[in-house]
């Protein structure tokens, strides 16, 4: 069996603080065993974990479309945020990518709404059917309903934006994934979601101030 997380953010994200250091540590001691880094408009960090662990890191991207946010798997570029939704599936298409929708229908989160999603139904891979911080608004039910009447397959994710809570929310394979089996491997999956706790679901404003202190601090140094 293979715990799979599919939508985690790193240090690189303005509001993610995932350092290379725990997605060693969290991949050695088995609380997972392959890992997405899908930072917010960006493959940096996530091409670099690859190229030092290998195929236990999938490279993503959270990309910041006009209708909202769209994960990009398997990418070897950062695909422009600003585009149309349509555009976007078409860039990471373009790439070999996988199409993977997170927080679908949310509001409090750039989820894409029905309208959308169906306009782009043929391309979508996976939709996040469980998200871990998916506290204050949850629309894992109306995703499980769209997966299927789309046969599509669904997946569990942490969305994790820092270390405490993550390795809780993940999809179980039965074999390691790789570029070719991931989607034909998740019709299969176990889903696996516990609440990450508070500091789990605050973390994207925690990381957002402490950031924000830290560059202004590292301005007055320099004034």
């Amino acid at each position: 069996m293979c715990k799979v997380d599919l939508h985690t953010h790193s240090a690189a994200s303005p509001d993610g603080g995932i350092t290379a250091v725990q997605y060693r540590r969290m991949l050695a001691d088995g609380r997972l065993d392959v890992v997405a880094v899908t930072d917010h408009n960006r493959v940096d960090f996530a091409l670099g974990l690859r190229a030092e662990l290998g195929a236990r890191v999938i490279v993503g991207e959270e990309i910041t479309a006009r209708e909202g946010e769209i994960i990009g798997l398997y990418l070897e570029s950062a695909v422009p945020a600003g585009l149309s939704a349509q555009e976007t599936v078409r860039r990471i298409k373009q790439q070999h990518g996988l199409v993977y929708i997170p927080h679908p229908f949310e509001t409090v989160r750039k989820g894409l709404d029905v309208a959308t999603l169906e306009a782009i139904a043929a391309d979508v891979d996976i939709i996040e059917t469980r998200n871990g911080r998916a506290v204050f608004q949850n629309r894992s039910a109306a995703a499980g309903v769209w997966a299927a009447k789309h046969a599509v397959p669904g997946a569990a994710s942490s969305d994790a934006h820092g270390a405490v809570g993550w390795g809780k929310t993940y999809s179980v394979l039965a074999a390691a994934p790789t570029h070719a089996t991931l989607v034909t491997l998740l019709y299969d999956a176990q889903l696996a979601a516990s609440p990450p706790g508070l500091r789990g679901v605050l973390y994207p404003k925690l990381n957002r101030l402490r950031k924000k202190i830290g560059h202004a601090a590292r301005r007055d140094e320099h004034v």
